[in-house]
Formats: C-alpha cells, sequence, structure tokens
C-alpha cells in the first residue's frame, strides 16, 4: 500500500472477494459452492443468479460491522427473495431452543452454533460441546412441544408474531 492510498479502500478491499471470483469458483469446482455473510436480499438474489447452492446468513457475530442488521431479521428478508426449496443456514444469535425455532419458522434450513459450541469445547473439550448440542436439541423440542409442533416441517412464520 503506497503513502497516497486508504489502506481500506485501496488496500484491503482491493483484493477482497468480488462476484467475479465467486463465479469463478462455481466454475472451477464440481463442488456446490455456499456462500457465508450475505444479509441483503440483493446480494441473495445475485448469489442465486450466479449459482451459488446456499446462503449462509451472517454478521460474522459482529466482528465486521458492528450494530449491522441482525441475522434473523436478514433471514426473513432474504427468505423472500430466493427459490422456494434454497437451503438458507443461519449464522449468529443462536443461544437456546426456541432461536433455534425462530430461524426455522423464519425460513433457515438450518443453524450454525459457533459460539455456544466453543463454551463447550472450553469447559469440557467434546464432551462439553455434545452437552451443549444435547442440551440445545431438548430445548427445541420442548419449545417444538409447547407451540404445538410435531414435526419440524410444520413450524413456520405463521408462529413468529410480527408487525
Amino acid at each position: 500500500i503506497s503513502e497516497h492510498q486508504h489502506p481500506v479502500f485501496n488496500g484491503l478491499m482491493q483484493i477482497a472477494p468480488k462476484w467475479a471470483d465467486i463465479e469463478f469458483i462455481i466454475a472451477h469446482s464440481h463442488l456446490p459452492v455456499i456462500l457465508k455473510g450475505v444479509l441483503h436480499p440483493l446480494d441473495a438474489k445475485k448469489a442465486v443468479e450466479i449459482g451459488v447452492k446456499g446462503l449462509i446468513v451472517s454478521n460474522h457475530g459482529g466482528r465486521v460491522l458492528n450494530t449491522s442488521i441482525s441475522p434473523l431479521i436478514a433471514l426473513a428478508k432474504i427468505k423472500a427473495v430466493v427459490p422456494h426449496d434454497f437451503p438458507l443456514l443461519l449464522d449468529g444469535g443462536i443461544r437456546r431452543g426456541t432461536d433455534i425455532f425462530k430461524a426455522l419458522a423464519l425460513g433457515a434450513s438450518a443453524v450454525l452454533i459457533g459460539r455456544p459450541a466453543i463454551y463447550g469445547l472450553s469447559v469440557a473439550g467434546a464432551l462439553g460441546v455434545a452437552h451443549v448440542i444435547k442440551i440445545l436439541k431438548e430445548e427445541f423440542e420442548i419449545t417444538m412441544a409447547l407451540m404445538g409442533t410435531a414435526t419440524v416441517k410444520e413450524i413456520n412464520q405463521e408462529y413468529i408474531f410480527q408487525d
């Protein structure tokens, strides 16, 4: 970076991946490409158009842009613009079974649980992670029962109050 370049706009942003880079990866891989860090519906639409096979709706744990839109709110907006069966994973904010229920109700195909898994790992290693997953599963099942949903397929946005 020269002394006349701003370190963000003319430095780091110049080497950040662009849509053409993602298209290159899609064209040169037999594997499905899943894109992480999508928060805007227009980016989701573009990703579908170029052949991305799934999205991880994520604000990267708030480390990239503090106070950005929550992934849960972004999920509902993105779900409205992608094909009905398009895989959407939610990353961020999953701490209890009710969070999983909300994410599925708003259109997530699955959730990612980074921080809770790390907490379990730091306390008790692999057994701690297994225990965290067990707790989340049980809380999710209790939530399903209390909401009157016998199967995951029954969970939909009608169970979430929205203005």
